[in-house]
């Protein structure tokens, strides 16, 4: 059992490498692969019939053809009265009109040298058949003339000149075949063709209004249209986008309405402590009050998300020197480098995009003597950096950094940190572009956060 076992796998090793060539040489998109599932059994059908039908059907009927002729000039020669001053003329006359063959007589002469070879199933054929039925020394001629195939048998006192027209020993059969059947695929596989790109257009819509879906941008005019799975799939798609949307207006109502009620009593504590005496105990509650404050914008902006603002074009190379020198004017005295940048153009949705890249900047303020922003980009990717020389993250704990609420005090130490929601908020803004947050080593020693979003 142990050597069958070894064996099969050492013979599934080339399959599995077979099947990954295969896989590799395979175009990637549904309407490439749905032409090849059209096209690959046409052209194996053609190629069997070419095959099995054309070239035998091809050559039986040439042999027989040939037999035919091969039989004239059998019959003719026998005819022949090669006896000095024999009349011949009777029997080239016969030839001529009953039989479609040209014949002369050349006494005490060679036959001629041979020459190359034009149609060489066709040629083989006439051979063979002229060697069996006639049984005389012949070489064929298909050069000299375009429309006639010559021929010159040795009948020992001289040559014996046949000339045959080219059509009657071909058939046409084969031609004609050849011109409706390519003639007939090409027009089959035109049909296919625009039928199948018409069931993949709603197929590509729908991929589009996901996309567009998840980078946060609106596909009000995504209707379904298609076949009936299409369609199924375009309405589930629908419905859970109406969904999410629906849960998020919920959301940021909820916490709306939560922060509504909570400013009125912190608004009559901040009054209370106006009026107050200075003291280190009031000195404490304000402290507190602020603190409060501080938690419930960060909680309606982890809510609101980017609720309400359109995708624009957008220079991420001057967002960037933007935030850098807010953020160097800041309360903040760790410098933040941001070196001049080309320009770069992309379709985003600013403000939610400068509140992820500001938080990551605060972040990393925070908790290092030196921050670094630049950018990088791809034929897909834009990514926007942000490099610090802190303390960092330990691997196993930087996914846990954007749980909300979670606060990594003791990988990095904060001394005002917040609630807990500045790289949860990142996070959300990424992902709402169809992008995402990485957390990374960074040269600088500290922490790299990369903002990857898709151009």
């Amino acid at each position: 059992m142990a050597e069958l076992t070894g064996s099969t796998a050492r013979g599934g090793a080339p399959l599995d490498r077979l099947a990954l060539a295969v896989k590799r040489v395979l175009p990637k998109n549904l309407f490439a692969r749905a032409l090849i599932i059209i096209v690959a059994p046409v052209l194996l059908s053609q190629s069997i019939l070419s095959y099995i039908f054309i070239d035998r059907h091809w050559e039986l009927v040439t042999r027989r053809i040939c037999y035919i002729v091969a039989g004239d000039i059998a019959y003719i020669v026998a005819e022949l009265d090669l006896s000095p001053g024999g009349d011949n003329s009777r029997i080239y006359q016969l030839a001529r009109n009953a039989m479609q063959l040209t014949i002369s007589f050349e006494p005490k002469a060679d036959l001629p040298p041979p020459t190359e070879i034009r149609f060489p199933i066709l040629e083989r054929v006439l051979r063979t058949e002229l060697t069996k039925v006639v049984g005389l020394p012949v070489v064929i001629d298909t050069l000299s003339s375009p429309d006639n195939v010559l021929m010159s048998f040795d009948l020992g006192d001289g040559v014996l000149h046949v000339s045959v027209p080219l059509k009657r020993i071909t058939t046409t059969t084969n031609e004609l075949l050849f011109f409706w059947m390519v003639g007939l695929s090409v027009l089959l596989l035109t049909v296919a063709i625009l039928f199948l790109r018409n069931q993949i257009r709603p197929i590509v819509r729908l991929t589009e209004a996901a996309e567009a879906f998840g980078k946060g941008q609106k596909a009000d005019d995504f209707k379904p249209s298609g076949a009936r799975e299409v369609r199924r799939a375009a309405a589930a798609f629908i419905a859970m986008r109406q969904r999410i949307e629906r849960h998020l207006r919920q959301r940021t109502e909820m916490l709306a309405g939560i922060s509504h009620d909570l400013r009125t009593p912190l608004t009559r504590m901040k009054l209370r402590l106006a009026m107050m005496g200075d003291g280190e105990d009031q000195e404490e509650l304000t402290r507190d009050v602020v603190e409060v404050e501080r938690m419930i914008e960060e909680f309606l902006a982890f809510a609101r998300g980017q609720e309400g603002e359109q995708p624009a074009e957008t220079d991420i190379a001057a967002l960037i020197a933007e935030v850098a020198e807010d953020a160097n004017a800041g309360h903040r005295t760790t410098p933040v480098e941001a070196p001049a940048l080309a320009p770069l153009v992309v379709t985003l949705r600013r403000q939610a995009v400068k509140r992820c890249l500001v938080n990551l900047i605060d972040n990393a303020q925070r908790h290092a003597g030196h921050v670094r922003v630049s950018l990088a980009a791809s034929a897909r990717w834009v990514e926007m950096i942000v490099d610090d020389d802190g303390p960092g993250i330990p691997d196993d704990r930087r996914e846990d950094a954007f749980r909300p609420f979670v606060r990594l005090d003791d990988a990095r130490n904060p001394v005002d940190a917040g609630v807990g929601l500045g790289l949860a908020i990142a996070r959300d803004v990424a992902r709402s572009h169809g992008g995402d947050i990485f957390l990374e080593q960074s040269p600088l020693g500290g922490l790299r956060a990369r903002i990857r979003l898709p151009v």
